[in-house]
């Protein structure tokens, strides 16, 4: 598959995903509605482990690398669905498009790297549409901060997840670190929901099965292995900005599917951080052609 390809299949998929996660939580048993997505990703990508012809490997770094994928994956979700319960799809899906932004901060501490002026206004500004955001808590919500804080929580997790798997999986399989972090994270969600939920299995209603169906088909063995695709082929900040995109596209899906009000501080938090996104992505594009140049 070209990478062009795989990035748009990507971007197509996690900005449906908020809403159906969402969905999938309509019955209440969060925990159980994850762990039913989990089980039918791993199931979901066994066929595709035999049609693709991909052959799991077992040896130390390999494991190292389902590892690493597994923790994300467990960390991330878990965060996020708790979040989801209290916050909007277009606004969970607008908060993750500071990813971009915080992924190039945990490399650039890796690698000891410095910003640009523009770099730095971007960052500034993308980050003054977060605190717009919880300015607006009262209009939002009760619970509108402590879910936004679950989200912030799940947007720091899938970043630090994204650096450190860019710097493991090397030559692997992306459908192999897909179904290897899988193996690794479904005994933790299984391990959450029994204490969580005490083990108990909740009625889904016809919208939470289908939606739950999606997740664990399309949102988790074809969308994390397009995503590891992506990620192993470009740069990690250029992989993040699929969040860039997606909030836009969830935005209007939650207002138009789910009936989503766009309160005005989320409006004006989505202006400041798409465009401080965008400009510290164009400088960061532009640095990288001058390198490669």
């Amino acid at each position: 598959m070209s990478v062009p390809a795989a990035y748009l299949g990507v971007i197509l998929i996690w900005s449906t995903t908020p809403l159906t996660i969402k969905w999938s939580g309509d019955e209440g048993g969060v925990l159980f509605a994850l762990l039913s997505r989990m089980v039918i990703g791993v199931i979901a990508c066994l066929p595709l482990l035999y049609l693709l012809r991909v052959r799991m490997r077992w040896d130390r770094e390999a494991l190292y690398a389902y590892l690493v994928s597994g923790l994300g994956v467990f960390s991330t979700m878990s965060t996020v669905y708790w979040g989801a319960q209290y916050v909007s799809s277009g606004l969970l899906s607008l908060l993750y498009g500071l990813s971009p932004v915080v992924i190039a901060l945990i490399s650039a501490a890796f690698v000891g790297s410095t910003f640009s002026s523009r770099q730095m206004a971007g960052i500034v500004v993308a980050f003054s549409g977060l605190l717009v955001i919880f300015g607006g808590g009262a209009e939002l919500g009760s619970n509108a901060l402590l879910g936004v804080s679950f989200v912030l929580l799940s947007v720091l997790f899938y970043s630090i997840s994204a650096v450190w798997l860019k710097r493991v999986q090397k030559q692997m399989a992306a459908m192999a670190v897909n179904f290897g972090g899988l193996l690794f994270a479904l005994p933790l969600f299984t391990v959450s929901w029994l204490l969580f939920e005490d083990g108990v299995i909740y009625p889904l209603s016809e919208r939470a099965l289908w939606s739950t169906l999606y997740l664990g088909i399309f949102g988790t063995a074809f969308g994390f292995t397009l995503y590891y695709y992506v990620l192993k082929r470009i740069d990690a900040t250029l992989a993040g900005m699929i969040t860039q995109i997606t909030p836009v596209v969830a935005l209007i899906l939650g207002a138009l599917l789910n009936g989503e009000m766009i309160a005005n501080e989320v409006a004006a938090g989505a202006v400041l951080i798409l465009s401080g996104v965008g400009l510290f992505q164009l400088r960061a594009k532009k640095r990288m052609q001058r390198e490669a140049g």
